[in-house]
C-alpha cells in the first residue's frame, strides 16, 4: 500500500466499514502482525506509527487542535523485520474529541460509579469506546499511548475497554475458526505496550533508578490489605494484568520545543530532542521484533481474509447494538462479581464452619461464637472480592445467607444433640433394661436395688462428654418413658414382700406352738421385732415411692424453669446480635 486507506469509518457516531479497504485487506495472504494505537486526539499518534511504516508521513499528523484522524485507517506494509510477513498499522481516532456530536443517551438515574468520569474524559462519545475495544480485539500488539504519566483516569479507562472488548467477543458469533476457545484466549489477547508521551516524572522509586517497564510494574502493582477502597483500586489493575499476558512501557520526552512541534513531520532528527529521538528508535525496534502474529484459537495465524472477518464480525455486532455502553457494562460488571463474591464469601464460611464445628456443641453459645467468627471471615472475603456493592445490597443478601446458614446450623445441632444423647442412653441403660427382663429385680427388696441401680447409671450418663443441648431433656424423657417399668418392680416387691411376711408368720406360729411356755414369750418378742423390721420396711417403701413421686415432679418444674430460661437467653443473645449487626450496619454507612 502506497499509504493509509479508511478501514473502518465514523459516520456520526456510527461505524461503517468501507468496503474498498477491505478488498485491499484481502489481498494479504502473508500472516499479519498487527499493531493498533489508541489515545487522546492531538497526542502523537500518527507520528509514531509514521515511523514504523518508515516514512515521515503517512498517517495524517495535525498541527492544530483539531482532530484529524477519523475511525480507524489502515496502512499495511512489509515487515522490516519478519520476512513473509505483513506489518498492518492501525491508527485510531482520538479519544475526547470535542468535535464529535454527542451521541450517548443521558440517564435517567445517573450511577455513582468511576466509569462516568471516564466517560466524561471521552467527551460523552459512545463509539470511542467502541473505536477503543475494535483496536484492542484487532491487533496482536495493542499501542496505548497517553500524556505526561500513568494515572488512575487511563487505568479505568482501559480497565473498561477491556471489559467491553470481552464483551464483544463473547456476543460475537464462533464463526471464525473457533476464535471463542476460551482455552486460546490468551493468545488471543494481544501484548500492551503503554507508551507516556512528554513524560515529566523522573524514574525513580525509593531513591533509586527504575526503568519504564519498572514503572508500569509499580503503576499496576495490586494492594494487598482487604479495605473495600483498596479493592476497587486493585481491581482495574487486576484486570489489565490478566489480560495483557505481556507488556512493555515506553516514556518519550518532548520532541522539540512547542513551537516547532506544528511542523515535527518534517523535521530532522537533528532538529529534535536527541533523547526523543533514541526513544523512538527503541520504541519501533521493540515492535519489530517483539510484536507476534495475530493469531486465532488453535494456533491459526491470521491473514487478509480472516482480518476482514474479524472487522466484519465485530463491527455487525456493534451495529446490532450488542456492545453495552460503559455505565451498563461496569453495572452488569458489579452484578457478577458481587454474585461471585457473595458465593466466595458462602463457601469460605461453610469451610470454616465445616472444620471448625463439631455436632454437637456442648452448649449453644459455643456454636453462636463459631458462627460470629466465620461470619466476619465471610464478610472480610466478600468486601475482598466486592466491586462497587454501593447501597450494600449484595453485602445484606450475604448477611440474609448467613442468618440462614446459622439457624440451620442450630437445627443441626439440636439433631445431632438427641442422637447422640438417644445413642448414649441405649447404650448406658441397655443393661439395666435386659436385668430387668431377666427377672433379676422381682423379689423381696428388688425395687430398692433397681433405683441404685439406676442412679449409678444416670450418674455415668452425666459424665459422658459431648452430649449437647438436649443432654437433660433427653434423659428425663427417657426416664418417663420408663416410670411404668419402676411401677411394675415396685408392685412386684411389694407382693413378694407381703408373702414372705405371710411366710414367716406361719412359721412363727409353728414355731410357737411347739416351743416350751418360756419360749412362747422370747417368740412373741422376736416375732414384734420382726414385725416392727416389717413396719419399718414398708413404711421405707412408701416413703421412698413419695420421695419419688416428689423428685419427679421437682425434676419436671427444674426442667421446665431450665428451658424457659435457656429460651430467654437465647432470645437475649439473638437480640444483642441483631442491635450488634444493626450498629455495625449503621457505623458503616456514617463511615460512607
Amino acid at each position: 500500500m502506497p499509504g493509509p486507506a479508511c478501514l473502518i469509518e465514523n459516520i456520526e457516531g456510527k461505524l461503517v466499514v468501507n468496503q474498498e479497504a477491505l478488498g485491499i485487506l484481502s489481498a494479504f495472504t502473508q500472516p499479519l502482525v498487527v499493531v493498533a494505537i489508541v489515545g487522546l486526539y492531538r497526542t502523537g499518534k500518527s507520528y509514531l506509527l509514521n515511523k514504523l511504516a518508515g516514512r515521515n508521513e503517512g498517517f495524517s499528523v495535525g498541527s492544530t487542535v483539531q482532530s484529524h484522524t477519523k475511525g480507524i485507517w489502515m496502512w499495511c506494509v512489509p515487515h522490516p523485520a519478519e520476512p513473509n510477513h505483513t506489518l498492518v498499522l492501525l491508527d485510531t481516532e482520538g479519544l475526547g474529541d470535542v468535535e464529535k456530536p454527542d451521541v450517548m443517551k443521558p440517564h435517567r438515574d445517573p450511577i455513582d460509579l468511576d466509569c462516568v468520569g471516564v466517560v466524561k474524559m471521552m467527551g460523552d462519545q459512545n463509539n470511542d469506546a467502541q473505536i477503543f475495544a475494535l483496536a484492542i480485539l484487532l491487533s496482536s500488539t495493542f499501542v496505548y499511548n497517553t500524556m505526561n504519566k500513568i494515572d488512575q483516569r487511563a487505568i479505568d479507562l482501559l480497565h473498561y475497554v477491556i471489559e467491553l472488548s470481552n464483551h464483544l467477543r463473547t456476543v460475537s458469533p464462533p464463526d471464525l475458526d473457533g476464535v471463542e476457545d476460551a482455552a486460546d484466549a490468551v493468545s488471543f489477547c494481544p501484548d500492551l505496550v503503554w507508551t507516556v508521551r512528554d513524560f515529566y516524572l523522573s524514574l525513580e522509586a525509593d531513591g533509586k533508578h527504575i526503568t519504564a517497564d519498572d514503572y508500569l510494574e509499580n503503576s499496576l502493582k495490586l494492594k494487598e490489605d482487604t479495605d473495600e477502597n483498596h479493592q476497587n483500586f486493585n481491581l482495574p489493575r487486576h484486570c489489565i494484568q490478566t489480560f495483557f499476558a505481556r507488556k512493555k512501557c515506553f516514556v518519550f520526552d518532548s520532541p522539540t520545543h512547542r513551537k516547532k512541534l506544528a511542523h515535527l513531520p518534517t523535521l530532522h532528527n537533528d532538529e529534535l530532542d536527541p533523547d526523543f529521538v533514541q526513544q523512538v528508535e527503541d520504541f519501533c525496534s521493540y515492535i519489530f521484533h517483539h510484536s507476534k502474529t495475530k493469531t486465532l484459537s488453535g494456533g491459526i495465524k491470521v491473514n487478509g481474509s480472516r482480518l476482514e472477518s474479524l472487522v466484519l464480525t465485530y463491527v455487525n455486532a456493534i451495529s446490532s447494538g450488542n456492545l453495552p455502553c460503559m455505565e451498563n457494562t461496569v453495572l452488569a460488571l458489579a452484578q457478577i462479581k458481587n454474585s461471585t463474591a457473595v458465593q466466595k464469601a458462602i463457601a469460605h464460611y461453610d469451610q470454616q464452619m465445616g472444620q471448625k464445628v463439631q455436632l454437637p456443641t456442648e452448649n449453644l453459645q459455643e456454636l453462636l461464637d463459631l458462627h460470629r467468627n466465620s461470619e466476619k471471615e465471610a464478610i472480610e472475603v466478600f468486601i475482598k472480592n466486592s466491586f462497587k456493592d454501593v447501597d450494600r445490597t449484595f453485602q445484606k443478601e450475604l448477611e440474609t445467607l448467613l442468618e440462614a446458614k446459622k439457624n440451620d446450623f442450630q437445627k443441626q445441632n439440636l439433631e445431632a444433640s438427641s442422637d447422640r444423647c438417644s445413642a448414649l442412653l441405649q447404650d448406658i441403660f441397655g443393661p439395666l433394661e435386659a436385668y430387668v427382663k431377666q427377672g433379676v429385680y422381682s423379689k423381696p427388696g428388688g425395687h430398692r436395688l433397681f433405683i441404685q441401680k439406676r442412679e449409678e447409671l444416670k450418674a455415668k450418663y452425666y459424665q459422658e462428654p459431648r452430649k449437647g443441648i438436649q443432654a437433660e431433656e433427653a434423659l428425663q424423657n427417657y426416664l418417663q418413658s420408663k416410670e411404668s417399668v419402676s411401677d411394675a418392680i415396685l408392685h412386684t416387691d411389694l407382693v413378694l414382700t407381703a408373702k414372705e411376711k405371710e411366710r414367716k408368720e406361719a412359721y412363727l406360729k409353728a414355731e410357737a406352738a411347739k416351743a416350751k411356755p418360756g419360749r412362747l414369750e422370747e417368740i412373741k418378742r422376736q416375732n414384734q421385732k420382726m414385725m416392727e423390721r416389717e413396719r419399718q420396711h414398708q413404711e421405707q417403701l412408701r416413703q421412698m415411692k413419695i420421695n419419688r413421686a416428689q423428685q419427679l415432679a421437682q425434676q419436671r418444674m427444674a426442667l421446665e424453669r431450665q428451658l424457659q430460661e435457656e429460651a430467654a437467653k437465647q432470645r437475649e443473645r439473638e437480640e444483642a446480635e441483631i442491635r450488634k449487626l444493626r450498629n455495625e450496619l449503621q457505623q458503616l454507612r456514617q463511615a460512607k
